[in-house]
């Protein structure tokens, strides 16, 4: 049932980013398109870089891992949408939810996630390491060993709601920044982004060659301006 629901998830959020968004073929991303392995990139008005990857190992390595980020236009000072997820057949190991705030730690629509999600606790939280305080928001959703469907549920419906309206509002503070703000800001979510040691740790786990695993980190899940 994890692994349905999450499946599901990737197609629905497939669906609201095909509706809202304008699907394009990044430059060297086609070596990371393979049988179990999935990235495609959509771009908007509003959004410079919409990121979908998925890894499916479920026959391989009875894992299923998914990572989803959307930057806005770099005359935006809007915050990044973030959602990724680790599952095997029985748990979701780890699964993380965010609006990550740029030039504003308080950002009216980093607030707004705030709102929209305080309601939900999960049952065990995870503790964030030092590079990752520095970038993501106070509401940051952590949530790891998910064994119940109720609360793997309620993830996926945030994370659906939350791409809508992210995708609804983000447009309301187009040029309302310095593009060189944003891109300084942009790069230093990404450079806190590529000291995370459990991303490239995971992927070899889920049995992704070692070479394409180093270029896919330094370049495509999250590239500097």
């Amino acid at each position: 049932m994890i692994w349905e629901r999450l499946i599901r998830l990737e197609k629905d959020i497939v669906e609201v980013l095909n509706r809202s968004l304008v699907e394009y073929k990044e430059p060297g991303m086609e070596r990371f398109n393979k049988p179990g392995w999935t990235n495609r990139t959509w771009s908007s008005m509003s959004i410079r870089r919409a990121h979908v990857d998925v890894v499916d190992a479920r026959e391989t390595k009875g894992l299923w891992m998914a990572h989803i980020c959307l930057f806005p236009m770099l005359e935006n000072g809007g915050p990044i949408y973030g959602f990724d997820v680790i599952a095997g057949k029985n748990k979701v190991t780890g699964c993380f939810h965010d609006f990550s705030p740029l030039l504003k730690k308080e950002h009216p629509l980093t607030r707004y996630f705030i709102e929209e999600t305080k309601w939900f606790k999960p049952s065990k939280e995870r503790e964030l390491p030092d590079w990752a305080k520095a970038i993501f928001s106070e509401g940051m959703i952590a949530a790891g060993n998910i064994t119940e469907f109720k609360e793997l549920n309620q993830l996926c419906e945030l994370a659906i709601s939350n791409l809508n309206s992210y995708i609804d509002k983000i447009g309301h503070y187009n040029s309302d920044s310095k593009k060189e703000d944003v891109i300084r800001a942009q790069n230093f979510y990404c450079e806190h982004q590529q000291q995370n040691p459990h991303t490239p740790r995971t992927m070899k786990s889920l049995g992704l060659p070692e070479e394409d695993i180093k270029l896919f980190c330094a370049d495509n899940l999250f590239p500097k301006i």
